[in-house]
């Protein structure tokens, strides 16, 4: 191929070198690292060690972690969003495993987002991880019916907002965030998160709380400036709108990941030339995307780990394209989407026993760093074949090809790039542009090419 040279041993080399000394990576000053690795029911000990191993050194910004609250018995990975108390006492790990984990995360580099479910508690009644006796309108200590909703039967109706937002989510006790002390002990649990320095939260099903009662607790947070990122599914003609929340921070934009499993299976690449605002979806400034979550992996609205490649160039495409703050949602194969995690969230290495570590595939993992050094950059000489073949770079800082048709491309790119030989992260060969800024190369079917300025080949 003209132009590029296989020289898979000095890129290695040098992804080496970066990897061994974290202190030497190219890291990227605060606030610019956007990238959330999901480690879905990873216990606090196993994220703290990843967040040391891989996340550091590849420069993710955050870590989430699961709801660490205490909650209702059982195996399934959904017990841990029934809490019955806020105790830090689930399956995951206790309050001194989530501090180690949080101080070991911030020594890497990494900041850490706590997955909070504070719309509801459980749906029935017993002993919790932590040794709490409940009852589904009972909380000892905690709350009581006086506390829940009057509503007490499952939501049936998208379209009537106090149906949604009073009434059960799938049979859940719905507690009264309009009442003072149910406002006041939200706030007390998140702030007793923030104490052990948390940075963030994912509001779980922020969509059935109001806007309004969401502000009031933020307002109450010892930081009410740490990172919010609200679960509010879009849903055509419902009472409730994600735009609704974005006064108190992020929201998760689901049409991006319901629309990218769509034009991977079905369509064409280069429909995605004004992805994002241009297809209607929320300010890239307070949307918060990804390519699947643990929910719409199981129920099949979004790509998954089953789909190969399409899932792969979907997570490459996200890191790589201007719009949002991205996931890369990373859990456990499954065939029961009940299933709860392997060995109880232990996880002794990626891709053993289960574990996917989707954070650490190196095509998404290469592509964390390239978002990095880009950062702030605009969509700049977009190409595309009028099918499945696209490549677009980001100002003067990188540029990305993807090849999503069923066989191999040669094609020569025009980039804003200064001449000079470049490691092609994606598979370590390097890629000499010109005095015109353009390069040629050979991208095999289903593979992708990307390039940046931090990451020369010589």
């Amino acid at each position: 191929m003209a132009n590029t040279r296989s020289l898979a041993g000095a890129c290695a080399l040098a992804a080496a070198t970066a990897l061994l000394v974290p202190g030497t990576a190219h890291a990227s000053p605060p606030g610019t690292k956007d990238v959330t690795a999901v480690l879905f029911e990873w216990n606090f000990a196993s994220v703290a060690k990843e967040c040391t191993n891989t996340l550091g050194p590849a420069g993710y910004g955050y870590v989430q972690v699961s709801p660490p609250a205490e909650h209702i018995q059982g195996s399934q990975w959904w017990t841990s969003y029934q809490p019955v108390s806020y105790k830090i006492a689930g399956r995951l790990g206790d309050a001194t495993a989530f501090q180690n984990m949080i101080n070991t995360c911030h020594a890497a580099g990494v900041k850490v987002v706590v997955d909070t479910v504070i719309n509801h508690m459980s749906a029935g009644s017993g002993t919790g991880t932590g040794g709490s006796s409940y009852t589904k309108y009972n909380y000892p200590g905690l709350y009581s019916s006086y506390d829940m909703d009057d509503c007490t039967s499952t939501i049936s109706d998208y379209t009537n907002r106090a149906n949604v937002q009073n009434c059960e989510l799938v049979g859940l006790a719905d507690l009264d965030t309009g009442e003072e002390y149910v406002r006041a002990t939200i706030a007390g649990y998140m702030n007793t998160l923030l104490g052990y320095g948390a940075d963030g939260f994912r509001i779980d099903a922020a969509k059935h709380i109001p806007a309004t009662d969401l502000a009031n607790i933020k307002s109450r947070l010892s930081n009410p400036s740490a990172y919010w990122k609200q679960e509010v599914i879009y849903g055509s003609g419902e009472a409730v709108q994600p735009t609704e929340y974005t006064g108190n921070g992020d929201v998760q934009e689901f049409r991006y990941a319901y629309d990218l499993k769509r034009v991977f299976n079905n369509e064409n690449l280069a429909y995605l030339k004004n992805y994002g605002e241009g297809w209607g979806y929320m300010s890239s400034s307070v949307a918060a995307v990804f390519v699947d979550n643990h929910d719409t992996e199981r129920n099949g609205s979004t790509l998954n780990y089953k789909d190969g490649a399409n899932y792969t160039l979907a997570n490459v495409f996200m890191l790589a394209y201007p719009y949002g703050a991205p996931d890369i949602n990373s859990g456990y194969e499954w065939s029961d989407a009940d299933a709860g995690p392997p060995n109880g969230g232990s996880v002794t290495a990626c891709w053993q026993d289960g574990w996917k570590c989707q954070h650490a595939w190196p095509e998404i993992k290469s592509m964390v760093a390239f978002r990095n050094a880009t950062s702030g950059q605009s969509l700049t000489n977009w190409w595309d074949d009028g099918n499945d073949a696209i490549a677009f770079g980001r100002g003067s800082k990188g540029y990305v090809a993807i090849n999503h048709e069923t066989s191999s491309l040669t094609q020569t790119y025009q980039t804003s790039l200064a001449a000079g030989t470049y490691c092609n992260v994606q598979n370590s060969t390097t890629v000499t542009v010109n005095s015109s800024g353009q390069f040629t190369a050979t991208l095999g079917a289903t593979t992708a090419l990307a390039i940046y300025t931090d990451k020369t080949g010589r």
